[in-house]
């Protein structure tokens, strides 16, 4: 992944906006990282945030470097990554979503559900997606379906919903 030694996704491009360079991001969490200042890794260089605005279909960024809808539509899929060491602390309580992949998924007793091996975002919330032994599980990431998260452990209690 480029030149970072940790990195972590905080959005992808998903299309080009507009004729002046302006690209559609879906951001990965919130979006709080989408911001102006900030210089995520792009398509292997760095790219400085000009301008970000949130859309109710995620968020509008304009990055240096990026002049026109062509050079902004041959961006399309890239991930905007930033070095760990670069976020914003998470407050108490939250999380950054590629801290959740890895983590072994338990019932309350404790009892092995399988492993979180990816998430997607919905309007709603996060998904988490566990792997177990009786195929997938798709489990909302909210305080009701997965009351614990412990990335220390490795572990998160999951209440995966009633089918």
């Amino acid at each position: 992944m480029g030149e970072l030694a940790d990195p972590v996704v905080i959005g992808t491009i998903t299309a080009p906006h507009g004729v002046r360079g302006t690209v559609r991001v879906r951001p990965a969490g919130e979006g709080r990282h989408l911001r102006e200042g900030l210089s995520p890794l792009v398509g292997g260089r760095r790219r400085r945030i000009l301008r970000a605005r949130r859309t109710p279909k995620g968020f509008l960024v304009d990055l240096e470097g990026v002049p026109d809808r062509f050079r902004a539509a041959e961006l399309r899929g890239e991930d905007l990554l930033l070095e760990r060491s670069e976020l914003d602390a998470p407050e108490e309580d939250e999380f950054y979503v590629a801290d959740l992949v890895g983590l072994k998924a338990v019932d309350e007793r404790g009892g092995a559900l399988g492993k979180v091996i990816e998430t997607f975002p919905t309007p709603a919330h996060e998904v988490l997606v566990v792997r177990g032994e009786g195929g997938l599980l798709y489990v909302p990431f909210t305080r009701e379906h997965v009351p614990e998260v412990d990335p220390r452990a490795g572990r998160a209690v999951v209440r995966p919903p009633e089918e």
